[in-house]
């Protein structure tokens, strides 16, 4: 990863036949557009991709996620159990549904600890949003059969764990709905862009309404459509979606590639000269299934954690990241957050239960995110590039 890594002519071609026509926008002009739409077959090899009957590309994984709140039903004053691990935009979609975010420990697999949910539900729990983080899966099959036992909603942030399966079952499709990410960094990209996945057929025309202003897209006039619902303006371009198009019918290259890349590195780190490291390394539900975007593992303590990332960086191995002091990834350092700063009053703020997230205490996570270090996996190395990198880290590893 990421996608731009691969950017060719099937990229052009399918941006070019958008120019062409002159209609950059998903609906409508449909005489202009010359049988050209990109969003509409975006979705439909996406859902074939995935298994799902219905998808809904919209203009960012965040956009998804709040489109994948509003569609359940989530909202006012309702409580969300999400993981400290995650991008921070899990979070600012929770508390821009008017919801209240509630942290529950995550387990070596970095996502959320099914064993743990139960200890923070309260009457108020409306719905789980567990994060598939890094490419590997959360286990979700036992968090989809708690919130199945305690009637909740499951929703998952799929965002960067496309293509990733558990038991031959695509990520994003063990709740009532699942949400994409195709930013920028992401696997497959549209330079901005996500989707919602759902079988649930009122969960996704209400998808699809919200993520246009309410517009219920029957007929073929669109100043003569109803507005069944409010919503607001999620919409994807033509021109990004034909970029993702492109990128999509590339993903089993994308996953053949990085699992070849990570597999070296890991089998590598593996051997038996490097016992005395004391390299463990990240819980995978289903190896078989990981999407290999990153190689996280976890040293035996965070000094040690901290002494490996910062001797990685010196000797040139880039690309690795130490979760635990990281702005936007983890919760510890989101000050912004624990202070509720924001431009204007956010809805929890009204409420008498809303957290103190200053003080948050997730001493399992810290205990784990504190140990760990990830190496994005990338698409673009060379033979030589990938064994010159694993030399180098085997020589800081031995050192250290």
């Amino acid at each position: 990863m990421p996608g731009f890594e691969i950017f060719g002519d099937e990229e052009r071609k399918e941006v070019g036949d958008v120019l062409d026509t002159g209609v950059l926008f998903r609906y409508g002009f449909d005489q202009a557009r010359k049988g050209h739409w990109k969003a509409r077959m975006f979705e439909a090899e996406l859902s074939e991709r995935v298994g799902v009957k219905y998808s809904h590309l919209c203009s960012s994984g965040t956009a998804a996620l709040n489109i994948a709140l509003a569609s359940c039903g989530v909202g006012a004053g309702d409580e969300v159990i999400v993981p400290p691990f995650t991008f921070i935009a899990t979070i600012e979609a929770v508390l821009s549904a008017g919801a209240v975010p509630v942290f529950s420990e995550i387990d070596e697999t970095l996502c959320l600890d099914p064993e743990a949910i139960e200890k923070v539900i309260t009457p108020r729990t409306k719905a789980v949003l567990p994060v598939h983080m890094c490419g590997a899966m959360a286990r979700i099959d036992e968090i989809r059969d708690f919130c199945d036992k305690k009637g909740l909603i499951l929703i998952e942030d799929a965002c960067q764990a496309i293509g990733a399966t558990l038991g031959g079952k695509a990520l994003g499709t063990f709740g009532q709905m699942g949400c994409f990410s195709f930013d920028p960094v992401k696997t497959i990209t549209c330079g901005e862009g996500g989707a919602v996945i759902t079988d649930d057929k009122e969960l996704y025309t209400a998808a699809d309404n919200f993520a246009d202003h309410g517009h219920d897209h029957i007929g073929n006039d669109r100043g003569l459509e109803g507005h069944p619902i409010l919503g607001t303006n999620f919409r994807i371009s033509e021109l990004n979606a034909a970029v993702g198009l492109a990128q999509l019918r590339k993903l089993d290259y994308i996953l053949e590639k990085q699992r070849a890349n990570k597999k070296a590195i890991k089998d590598a780190l593996s051997q038996p000269d490097l016992k005395s490291a004391k390299i463990s390394f990240r819980k995978i539900p289903d190896e078989k299934g990981d999407s290999a975007t990153f190689l996280s593992f976890l040293m035996p303590d965070e000094s040690r954690a901290r002494k490996v990332a910062m001797n990685f960086g010196k000797a040139g191995v880039d690309s690795c990241f130490f979760w635990y002091d990281n702005n936007w990834h983890y919760m510890r350092n989101w000050n912004h957050l624990k202070k509720l700063k924001s431009s204007a009053m956010l809805p929890v703020k009204l409420l008498d239960y809303c957290p103190d997230y200053a003080n948050v205490n997730l001493p399992q996570s810290d205990g784990i995110m504190g140990r760990t270090i990830s190496m994005l996996i990338k698409l673009s190395w060379r033979e030589e590039d990938l064994t010159q990198r694993i030399e180098k880290m085997i020589d800081v590893l031995k050192i250290n």
